[in-house]
């Protein structure tokens, strides 16, 4: 059997459907989407990221065809060290590999396939060293490196009976009851998190932030002052952003990002975009109103102004927890000033042999990398 890897089209969406319904009944979570033109960010002229979507199609003796996996790519321009690249994110592979060892060598395939089409390519996720997709990227000579999550309470009797991750073990779900309903929890959380604050010598937050229709020329003009304070960065101009965090949000994978503008004295000082959902049975979340600082934009010495501007927005929506992925050191440090616990190792940044090359030295890029929720394929975790 000939299988190739080629462009989704119109035509292959009974294809695709039929890969999805082989993937269900095999037991796995995953499938492909089933429209060719990706409903978040297509490709448009002028832009400077977008999504393209690709098939792996066998084909019989007889003429007839089936996919047997797919992947997305998200190319954008970054800065790295002031010289525009275009890096792509993946998001995938999936194959019938996860159900039929016939097809177990797909998923390596279609890595070098992506490799074939966009060299600088990266992954930013992944559940830890031990996913096979993360031991096959070691193998090939990928760099990896390891970032955090970040979170702050703001319910603690909610985050304490509701969060479903934390209450697997009866014997925890009974202790977080008693935390919960005695007021300990509470009051332990709290003094947690301003422990952080009183820590960090940042007692006092002077910014405020602007709910706005979508990003504008000031915008441009906080990336044209920063910029040159960061070593690796994807373009965060008002273009890009606008098509990230669209004003015209129109799918369901995460909810209707809210764009805020952040000034202090007088001064634009950053921008970000936040997001909020009402969690159901959610496996990590539980029943749990979560909120994530999906991205944002300062120069760092900004950085915990413009997160807890951010923070205060969702806490007053009146959200349990929120929550941020990132990987830049200065703006980590401007989330725990702003009192928000870190959590290491939780995601992978892994970057190819060809970007690695472009991010060299890394031991000195690595400290001015910026990632965030809205890098990789989009801020899925709410």
């Amino acid at each position: 059997m000939a299988i190739q890897i080629v462009p989704h089209t119109e035509e292959r969406k009974p294809l695709v459907e039929a890969f999805n319904a082989k993937m269900h009944g095999g037991g796995s979570q995953y499938g492909f989407y089933v429209e060719p033109t990706p409903r978040w960010i297509p490709k448009r002229e002028g832009q400077k990221v977008w999504r393209e979507l690709y098939l792996a199609v066998r084909s019989g003796k007889d003429g007839d065809q089936e996919v047997v996996g797919g992947y997305a790519l998200k190319p954008q321009v970054w800065l790295v060290d002031g010289q525009e690249h275009l890096v792509a994110d993946w998001q995938g592979p999936f194959s019938l590999g996860a159900i039929d060892n016939k097809y177990a060598a797909m998923g390596l395939r279609m890595v070098r396939d992506m490799l074939k089409k966009q060299p600088l390519i990266y992954s930013w996720g992944h559940g830890g060293e031990d996913e096979p997709i993360v031991r096959m990227l070691r193998k090939m000579g990928w760099l990896l490196h390891e970032t955090p999550f970040l979170f702050r309470i703001c319910k603690p009797k909610n985050f304490l009976t509701k969060n479903a991750y934390l209450r697997e073990d009866g014997k925890k779900a009974l202790a977080q009851d008693f935390l919960a309903y005695s007021g300990l929890g509470f009051l332990g959380l709290h003094t947690m998190h301003a422990a952080l604050r009183v820590r960090s010598l940042k007692l006092r937050f002077e910014a405020q932030s602007e709910v706005v229709p979508q990003l504008g020329p000031w915008a441009d003009e906080l990336l044209e002052k920063a910029k040159d304070a960061y070593r690796a960065i994807a373009v965060r101009d008002a273009d890009t952003m606008n098509a990230l965090a669209s004003p015209q949000h129109d799918h369901d994978e995460w909810p209707e990002p809210v764009r805020l503008r952040v000034r202090k004295d007088g001064r634009d000082i950053g921008w970000a975009i936040v997001l909020e959902r009402q969690q159901k049975g959610n496996a990590r979340f539980g029943d749990m109103r979560m909120g994530m600082i999906a991205d944002y934009f300062a120069h760092p010495d900004d950085a915990a102004e413009v997160i807890h501007a951010a923070f205060a927005h969702l806490r007053d929506l009146g959200v349990d927890m929120v929550m941020a992925n990132q990987s830049h050191p200065k703006w980590i440090a401007g989330f725990e000033d702003a009192g928000f616990l870190k959590v290491d190792k939780r995601r992978i940044f892994c970057a190819s042999p060809e970007l690695e090359k472009v991010l060299k030295p890394w031991t000195e890029t690595r400290e001015g990398l910026f990632l965030s929720n809205m890098d990789g394929h989009g801020p899925m975790g709410i």
